[in-house]
């Protein structure tokens, strides 16, 4: 019989990996084509987020921005990230600290598939934590990521680079792992990453940790040059955004000062009702001056596991 208040499901970290998606056919472009065709609600967005990012992409004089929240990174939609990163469709990438957590990780060790319906105390003994439907064994998590960015401060610190930006930190990190990696690609590549908010996470953690007993600091005010000098000097610019938060006003605030985005398009879940940041749908940035008013730009509702491997797909 079932607990009362729904059924459970299993309460440990023996499901399937979680892998990557690689995606290599095009069937997607015809699928999204009819989806403009036939109109109708989020299938015409979807098919009009397509046209925008296609026209953004293939603008030479546009500065593209991708940001995005933790969470996707630690599941396979990982993999779409890494594929756009390598082809090089994006010239900054502003994220969250977790980006680097489950970055590190998953190029380590397996996250694991799991279930919402889990039982969260269970999982807490048996060493599991839990995210959405996505079991993360805690061995794999944070004594991981210990380990490994005590070894490379160790290292950075050796080669006397004590006082560094979130870019530089995150390219020191993309150099000391493999091609599975978002962040490799975007070291290989050259495209900083920026995560303005660098304490609230794992990594944030041991850099602070590292600090009490280190001469080691980490500048955002190094990243806030950096960012405003690329802005200043583009042309135009374009911005992907998944999900809100501080990755997304980080984008559309720095382009304010250069008269706002010139490309948008916002996938998001959450509601516009409660006035916060990821419910505002990207018209409401016009008025902050943060997207032009000619700007083609979109909102797309939806899940970013579900609608950005459409979105890439149908872009191949």
């Amino acid at each position: 019989m079932p607990k009362a208040g729904g059924r459970r499901g299993p309460a440990d970290s023996s499901g399937p990996e979680v892998k990557d998606l690689a995606i290599r056919g095009d069937s997607a472009r015809d699928l999204i084509r009819q989806m403009g065709s036939a109109g109708g609600f989020s299938a015409k967005k979807l098919a009009d987020s397509v046209e925008i990012l296609r026209r953004m992409i293939d603008d030479r004089g546009s500065l593209n921005f991708l940001s995005f929240p933790a969470d996707v990174v630690a599941t396979g939609t990982r993999g779409v990230l890494k594929d756009m990163v390598k082809k090089g469709w994006f010239g900054a990438l502003i994220t969250t600290c977790g980006t680097l957590d489950h970055d590190i990780a998953r190029s380590f060790a397996a996250y694991r598939h799991g279930t919402f319906d889990a039982d969260d105390a269970t999982l807490e003994r048996k060493g599991v934590h839990r995210l959405g439907n996505v079991f993360i064994p805690q061995k794999n998590y944070g004594e991981l990521i210990e380990g490994k960015m005590t070894e490379w401060l160790q290292e950075l610190v050796s080669a006397g680079k004590t006082d560094m930006s979130t870019s530089e930190l995150c390219a020191e990190i993309g150099a000391r792992l493999g091609e599975g990696s978002l962040l490799h690609w975007a070291w290989r590549n050259k495209v900083p990453v920026f995560v303005p908010g660098i304490t609230d996470g794992a990594v944030g953690y041991q850099l602070w940790q590292y600090s009490q007993n280190h001469r080691f600091k980490v500048d955002v005010l190094k990243d806030e040059q950096r960012l405003s000098e690329m802005v200043f000097e583009a042309k135009r610019s374009g911005a992907l955004i998944l999900g809100g938060g501080i990755s997304k006003h980080h984008v559309i605030w720095w382009n304010a000062f250069k008269g706002g985005l010139d490309y948008a398009v916002y996938i998001t879940t959450a509601q516009e009702y409660d006035g916060s940041l990821s419910g505002a749908r990207m018209k409401e940035a016009i008025s902050w001056g943060k997207v032009k008013p000619d700007a083609p730009q979109v909102t797309v509702e939806g899940d970013i596991t579900v609608l950005l491997p459409l979105i890439y797909a149908s872009m191949l």
